[in-house]
C-alpha cells in the first residue's frame, strides 16, 4: 500500500499549526524574527489574502526573486494555499537571465528584495519593464512581458514606483474575508502545479519543472523520514530556497514533521557556526563546499556544533574525507546522502543514517518508498543487471507533470512507460544501493577509450593536499578528447603537475591519467553549488586545441 498522502500545502500547514502550535516553526536572526506554527500559519494566511487582494488567481505564476527572506518562506506557503505556483529565479539572475524566467513562464507577479551581492534587483527589474515609471502598483504593462500585472518589492526604499510594498500586500489583504480565503482554498487540488523549477541551466536554456503539491509534500516527508526529523529539530536552512534543496528538502521538511526552520539569508560560514550553536540546531543541509567552507572557517574551534546529530549532503559528489570530517568534528554523526534532480521533486535515493561509513560515502543509497529506480542501457534502454554501468531511471509520483510549454523536451524526459531518465550514468548493487558514475554528456571518449570523470576525481580527492577537483575533456584532433583537471589546493599547499602525474602512474589506467592540468582557486558554479563543468571546458577548450 502507497503512503503517498493526498494533502495540498495548505492543508499540510494547518495540520502541523494544529499538532504543534506552540513550537518554533520560523527563527530567522537578521532581524530577530522567531514564530511559533500559530503565528507563522496566521502569517501565511495574510499573505495568501493580500495575494488574492491584488487578483493572483488560482493557477497564476507569481516569479520569487529574493535571498533566504521570511517573505520566500511566507509565499511559498501562501501561493500553495490559493492555487497559485512559485517560480523559482536564481538569486544568480542578470537582466537577460530575468527576463526569459518571466517570460518563458508567463509570470503575472514578481517578488524582489532590494539587492544581492554587487546586483541590485531593484535596478536590473527596472531595466526589464522600463514601464514601472509610468504605471502605478498591480497595472504594470510591459512591452516585453505581456502576462506582468503586478511588481512587489521587499526592502525599504521609500519610494518604489510601479511596484507595491510587501506591507501594502499584508495590507490590502484586510479586505479579503475568512470565509472568501477558505472558498479558494476548497479549490486546491492536491494534483494542482504548486512550483515550478527552473533547470540550473548547466546546459542550454533553463526549462521550467512543473511540481505538484502531491510530488514536493510526499517527497519532503520521505527525505524528513529518513533524516529521521521530528517536532523537536531544528534545521539549519543555508541552501538557497529558490533550489528543491531548500524548499523542499529543508522550508517543507521542517513543515510536514513540525519542525523549527532556522533561515539564513544566504550561506555564510561564520554565520553558520554562530546559528548551530545560538538556536542548538539538531539538522543541517548543504553540498559538500559548504561544509567544507564550514569546517575550514579560522574560527570553528570556538564554537560548539555538539547539537548536530542529521543532515544532509547533495548536490555534488561527496568525497569521503569531507563525510568522515563532518562526522567526527561537526558531530553530525548520522549526516546522509540524498541523489536526485529537480524533476523528481527531487530526491530518488538516500543513504540511511545507520548504513555502515563505506555506504555513505561509496553510494547515493537506496530507493526511497515507493519510489521505482533501475540502470537502463543508454543506447537500447533495456534493463542492465547489478554492478553493470547505464543510465539511472526512476518511475514514481514525484516525478514532475512535465516541463513548462515544452512537450517535446518532456516526451524525452520521461518515456512512454512514465520512467524519467536522469542523465546520469550509475550502477546498482546487490543490496539496491545505486552509485552515480557521471552524466552521459560528461562521459569522455579519448581514443575509443570511455573515461568517467568521476573515477578520476575520486582518486585525486584522496591526494592529502587536493582539496578538490574537476575532471572534464576538451577537445583534441588526434584522440577526440583528452582529460584534463582543474585542482584547487588545501590551503598553503601546491604541487606541480608532474608531481601529480606520478602520483597517479601505476594506480588508474594510463589513459584515465589528465594530460592537462590547471590549478585554481574556484571553478564557476551555479547559485545551488553545482558545478557548470561546461564553462570549464569553454575556457580551456582554446587554450588546449591541437
Amino acid at each position: 500500500m502507497s503512503t503517498f498522502r493526498e494533502i495540498t500545502m495548505g492543508e499540510l500547514l494547518k495540520e502541523t499549526a494544529a499538532r504543534f502550535p506552540g513550537n518554533d516553526a520560523l527563527v530567522y536572526l537578521e532581524t530577530g524574527l522567531r514564530q511559533n506554527y500559530t503565528e507563522f500559519l496566521q502569517t501565511c494566511q495574510d499573505v495568501a489574502k493580500g495575494f488574492m487582494a491584488i487578483d493572483v488567481k488560482k493557477g497564476d505564476h507569481v516569479s520569487v526573486w529574493t535571498t533566504n527572506v521570511p517573505e520566500w518562506i511566507y509565499t511559498q506557503f501562501a501561493l500553495g494555499m490559493i492555487g497559485a505556483v512559485l517560480v523559482t529565479v536564481n538569486t544568480n539572475y542578470k537582466t537577460s537571465e530575468l527576463e526569459y524566467i518571466l517570460n518563458q513562464s508567463d509570470s503575472t507577479t514578481l517578488l524582489l528584495i532590494d539587492q544581492y551581492r554587487d546586483t541590485s534587483f531593484y535596478d536590473t527589474v527596472r531595466e526589464v519593464v522600463p514601464e514601472l515609471n509610468e504605471c502605478g502598483p498591480g497595472q504594470v504593462v510591459s512591452r516585453k512581458l505581456p502576462f506582468l500585472k503586478n511588481v512587489i518589492y521587499i526592502g525599504s526604499r521609500e519610494t518604489t514606483p510601479g511596484m507595491y510594498n510587501f506591507n501594502d500586500l499584508l495590507r490590502l489583504g484586510r479586505s479579503v474575508s475568512d470565509r472568501d480565503l477558505e472558498k479558494r482554498e476548497q479549490s486546491v487540488h492536491f494534483n494542482d502545479v504548486v512550483n515550478m523549477q527552473y533547470t540550473s541551466g548547466t546546459t542550454g536554456f533553463p526549462k521550467g519543472v512543473m511540481l505538484t503539491h502531491y510530488n514536493v509534500v510526499n517527497n519532503a516527508r520521505m527525505v524528513g523520514d529518513v533524516m529521521g526529523m521530528t517536532e523537536i529539530d531544528r534545521l539549519l536552512i543555508q541552501v538557497p530556497l529558490f533550489h528543491c534543496f531548500g524548499c523542499v528538502m529543508s522550508s517543507l521538511n521542517c513543515v510536514v514533521h513540525g519542525s523549527t526552520m532556522v533561515a539564513m539569508e544566504y550561506f555564510d560560514p561564520l554565520k553558520a557556526l554562530k546559528y548551530i550553536e545560538q538556536e542548538k540546531c539538531t539538522a543541517i543541509n548543504g553540498v559538500p563546499t559548504m561544509y567544507i567552507a564550514i569546517m575550514n572557517h579560522d574560527d570553528f574551534a570556538r564554537y560548539d556544533m555538539s547539537s548536530l546529530r542529521t543532515g544532509i549532503m547533495a548536490g555534488a559528489p561527496c568525497p569521503e574525507e569531507t563525510m568522515n570530517q563532518v562526522r567526527e568534528n561537526m558531530h553530525v554523526s548520522e549526516v546522509v546522502i540524498a541523489f536526485g534532480q529537480t524533476e523528481s521533486s527531487p530526491v530518488m535515493t538516500m543513504t540511511r543514517r545507520d548504513d555502515p561509513v563505506d555506504i555513505r560515502v561509496s553510494t547515493v543509497g537506496r530507493l526511497l518508498p515507493d519510489i521505482e529506480g533501475k540502470i537502463v542501457d543508454p543506447a537500447t534502454g533495456e534493463d542492465l543487471p547489478a554492478n553493470v554501468q547505464g543510465e539511472i531511471v526512476t518511475r514514481s509520483a514525484c516525478v514532475m507533470k512535465g516541463y513548462y510549454k515544452m512537450p517535446e523536451e518532456t516526451l524525452k524526459a520521461i518515456d512512454q512507460d512514465g520512467w524519467l531518465h536522469t542523465g546520469d550514468l550509475g550502477t546498482i548493487d546487490e543490496r539496491g544501493n545505486f552509485k552515480v558514475t557521471g552524466r552521459i554528456k560528461e562521459m569522455i571518449i579519448r581514443g575509443g577509450e570511455n573515461i568517467y570523470p568521476r573515477e578520476i576525481e575520486e582518486f585525486l580527492h584522496k591526494h592529502p593536499k587536493v582539496s578538490d577537483v574537476y575532471v572534464v575533456g576538451v577537445p583534441d584532433k588526434k584522440y577526440g578528447e583528452q582529460v584534463l583537471a582543474t585542482i584547487i589546493f588545501n590551503p598553503g599547499e601546491k604541487m606541480s603537475a608532474q608531481e601529480l602525474v606520478e602520483y597517479c602512474t601505476g594506480k588508474i589506467a594510463r589513459h584515465k591519467i589528465p594530460r592537462y592540468w590547471e590549478f585554481v582557486s574556484d571553478v564557476p558554479m551555479t547559485a545551488s553549488g553545482k558545478v557548470q563543468k561546461y564553462k570549464i571546458v569553454e575556457k580551456y577548450a582554446s587554450k588546449y586545441a591541437s
